[in-house]
């Protein structure tokens, strides 16, 4: 599918792009910390209409945390719910999504939900897979599906920028594998993990993605099902609770919708039966969330009525 401009949506880029200068790029990644932090794009996938975009939507970025939405799908196909929901819990959290206070604190020592990193690493570790890389290959194939794009790949200086600088995950893993929730080694799940986060698309290919969730796992052109309608179902409710940071429920009040962001800048956007959104703006405020994307989504979201609630 083909995607077209729209004056409107670039009018309202226009309208929010200034609110870049107030946030800054995860530098604290290196590879991360080389973008253009004024950079701000999207793509919107309507699932009867096609697709509109504006900015540069074909500007390539890593999905980041943004991935974990993708990796949970993946492991309740492999794994089941039990299986999954035994080691990982279901609760949103008030705390950085890189915290490790509440591994302390919780009886039993879980993470609390797969969208946190502590959540998030425990799932790739339950990939099924010989080896590393019959896991990577089994991710990034099932991402591509999702996608429709063969060209998705992992930004390897990326990925290896994380995997050299990944302490506090290190820190996270051996918490965790101290309890019994890790079973793998660590250095692998670290190598695949930021090969993860690492995955490479454009707005378009995220926005697609957006339009798999709306359609409750159905691929938008082919009518497939990629995604079984209940695995569907609970990433979107993990979304709608935890996607946005320990920003959640400011963001379920002010846009409404299922969403998940990542620390490149990237923001995965779901309206359900309607919509699949991709936005790019890598300038992050304090909690790791594209300033400028939060506001561009707000502007959409109370102009048609986004809200699922």
């Amino acid at each position: 599918m083909t995607c077209k401009t729209n004056e409107h949506l670039e009018e309202l880029i226009a309208s929010v792009r200034h609110y870049t200068q107030f946030g800054k790029v995860a530098d604290y990644i290196p590879a991360l910390g080389k973008v253009n932090g004024q950079d701000l794009s999207i793509a919107i996938y309507d699932v009867n209409s096609g697709c509109l975009y504006a900015g540069d939507y074909r500007k390539k970025f890593t999905l980041q945390s943004v991935s974990k939405v993708l990796s949970l799908a993946l492991v309740l196909m492999d794994r089941g719910k039990d299986y999954v929901f035994e080691r990982v819990g279901m609760e949103p959290t008030g705390d950085p999504f890189n915290s490790i206070s509440k591994l302390e604190s919780s009886i039993p020592s879980k993470p609390l939900n797969p969208m946190i990193n502590a959540g998030a690493l425990a799932v790739t570790d339950m990939i099924i897979g010989g080896s590393l890389e019959e896991r990577w290959k089994r991710l990034l194939t099932f991402i591509k599906e999702l996608g429709n794009d063969i060209e998705i790949e992992c930004n390897m200086e990326v990925a290896q920028s994380e995997f050299e600088t990944a302490y506090l995950n290190r820190a996270l893993c051996f918490f965790m594998k101290q309890h019994g929730i890790i079973q793998g080694d660590i250095e692998e799940l670290m190598d695949l993990y930021t090969r993860q986060c690492a995955i490479e698309m454009d707005c378009f290919d995220l926005a697609r993605i957006g339009a798999v969730f709306a359609l409750n796992g159905n691929d938008p052109e082919s009518g497939k099902q990629l995604i079984p309608k209940e695995i569907a179902r609970i990433c979107k409710t993990f979304m709608v609770t935890c996607g946005m940071y320990d920003a959640s429920g400011e963001f379920a009040m002010k846009v409404g919708i299922p969403a998940k962001s990542g620390v490149s800048g990237g923001i995965l956007g779901v309206v359900p039966g309607k919509l699949g959104i991709g936005i790019f703006g890598p300038s992050l405020d304090e909690r790791g969330n594209s300033v400028a994307g939060l506001k561009l989504l707000e502007k959409l979201a109370n102009e048609y009525d986004f809200s699922i609630f």
